[in-house]
């Protein structure tokens, strides 16, 4: 028996019609690779920061990872390519993953682009937005400037456990941040919705105000 080759699996998207955030990873590891499945690093927190932030209802694991519509979600990757680190990822990758991810946001209207990973949001932000500084100083954390196809960008930490460059709390109070964004997004919809019903009832009042003048 041999064992398959991880490096040519792909993951499957879990995206569907609706969904108002995708998050975005940089490309599979290993393991998620293996495993079918986004996000199934041991050391990863994506799904404990999930709800532990309110974003889902209910604890879930990286093998419910196609439950993640129920709740208005999906995940995808920049690039489809597996790989141990990010180091041997060619930029040639990087646009290529761009071109097809822009089509998915194009296809699917997300309200919200969630980058999980500084590294994602300055891999893709020279392709997003030409005009934008290469470098900050600052941490470059929660929502930003750019839209792409409709959608907020929104940058998350990279949840492995090996980015030593935020503290779980950092990383909770970034994807709490997004909670509240979603929430925020949703009001507003229902206000818009609302404004439709009321702005449809008063056309139809008029109409039968009309009607009912040329029947006298």
């Amino acid at each position: 028996y041999r064992m398959p080759d991880w490096s040519q699996m792909r993951l499957r998207d879990r995206i569907r019609p609706g969904v108002r955030v995708l998050f975005v990873g940089i490309n599979p590891g290993v393991r998620s690779a293996t495993t079918g499945h986004h996000f199934a690093g041991y050391s990863n927190r994506f799904w404990k920061l999930l709800y532990e932030s309110g974003l889902v209802p209910e604890p879930i694991g990286w093998e419910q990872d196609d439950r993640l519509p129920e709740w208005g979600f999906g995940i995808t990757n920049l690039i489809a390519r597996p790989s141990p680190g990010i180091d041997d990822l060619r930029p040639q990758e990087y646009v290529e993953g761009w071109k097809t991810l822009s089509a998915k946001v194009r296809r699917y209207k997300p309200q919200i682009l969630a980058l999980v990973g500084v590294t994602v949001y300055r891999a893709v932000l020279p392709l997003v937005d030409p005009a934008a500084p290469r470098k900050t100083d600052t941490p470059v954390l929660g929502p930003q400037p750019q839209i792409v196809h409709g959608a907020r960008v929104f940058v998350l930490p990279n949840p492995s456990g090996r980015n030593a460059n935020y503290r779980y709390a950092e990383m909770l109070d970034a994807f709490r941040l997004l909670a509240g964004h979603v929430q925020e997004v949703q009001g507003v919809q229902k206000v818009h919705k609302v404004q439709e019903v009321q702005g449809v009832q008063e056309v139809q009042g008029v109409q039968n105000r009309s009607n009912r003048l040329k029947n006298q």
